[in-house]
């Protein structure tokens, strides 16, 4: 660590990314059906149905207030019963572009969590401030005492390790990367790197695979675009879901693909069925910056994460 502290050389994307042109609403568990007109959703006749899920989320263009009731019409025209609720979009990530590879790791605090002056818990070490949720802190050494990490963040600043979503910046490419340009996907952090000319270039917080539908390492290249996309699996099943308009999709392993979540309330953990799920900011500045062929790599520094191929189906959201 060099005094005074260099301070990192980043800035916030345009909030703009965030936006989405879309209503979403979140349908019960037990499931809904869509109507060809008004009446017949309030008799219940006819009605296609949405198998009862996990996660369901759809779109929908109005509000349509009635006599018992309130419904809502959907952009293809049909009616839905009004269910379930409505969803408003949040951003729980926002990532940063980075304007100089920084030379230390930084991250970001998962939760409220207390910076001490030596690394331990100990009676008489006592917190000497709160990082902020999401605060961003440089990490400049750490210490692995008794089976816990700790991080420096600071002159005589300590927190625990597993409170930070660390990026460690590495500009060397990996195995397969000729070109400078790659995606790096930390699955023991839950954070996602940028590098264009072997500079890292943006950086912030995703959600992964979870146990046992994990994200599978390896080093795989975007093969499909989609500026909206209709994800579900398998019906019947308890984890059933249908996710209509899941913005900024981007495959890069059969199924598997780095796209928006506009469904999740936090990131930073695992929770995907293989995906990985960001912002729908984070996913819009993504989405512009990468071009089919861009190579992600996927990789667990811990080595927890199954590498035998043999292990993974196709994923999905």
């Amino acid at each position: 660590m060099e005094l005074p502290l260099r301070p990192l050389q980043i800035s916030h994307p345009d909030p703009a990314l965030a936006n989405l042109p879309y209503h979403y609403y979140k349908v019960n568990s037990t499931g809904t059906a869509f109507y060809p007109t008004l009446n017949a959703a309030i008799s219940g006749s006819g009605g296609q149905i949405l198998d009862p899920g996990a996660f369901l989320y759809v779109v929908y263009s109005q509000q349509i207030p009635a006599p018992k009731g309130t419904y809502f019409l959907r952009p293809g025209g049909e009616v839905m019963p009004g269910d379930g609720s409505r969803v408003s979009i949040s951003t729980p990530f926002p990532g940063v572009e980075v304007h100089g590879t920084p030379r230390n790791a930084f991250g970001w605090a998962y939760n409220p969590t207390p910076v001490r002056r030596v690394p331990n818990e100990l009676g008489y070490n006592l917190p000497i401030r709160l990082l902020a949720l999401d605060e961003i802190v440089q990490v400049y050494a750490t210490q692995n005492l008794e089976g816990t990490v700790w991080d420096m963040i600071g002159p005589d600043e300590w927190v625990v390790g597993r409170d930070i979503a660390e990026v460690m910046p590495n500009t060397t490419p990996p195995n397969g990367v000729t070109n400078g340009r790659w995606i790096d996907v930390n699955l023991a952090e839950q954070t996602l790197a940028v590098y264009d000319k072997s500079q890292l270039v943006y950086a912030t917080v995703v959600a992964t695979g979870a146990k046992p539908l994990y994200t599978r390492p390896g080093l795989f290249p975007i093969y499909k675009k989609l500026e909206t996309e209709v994800m579900s699996g398998e019906r019947g099943t308890p984890e059933f879901y249908y996710l209509e308009a899941v913005p900024w999709t981007m495959y890069f392993d059969k199924a598997r693909a780095l796209h928006g979540a506009y469904w999740r309330a936090r990131l930073g953990f695992p929770q995907s069925h293989g995906c990985v799920n960001l912002s729908p900011g984070d996913a819009h500045w993504l989405f512009n910056w990468a071009n089919a062929g861009d190579l992600v790599w996927v990789h667990d520094p811990t080595g927890v994460t199954p590498t035998d191929p043999s292990y993974y189906g196709d994923g999905g959201a």
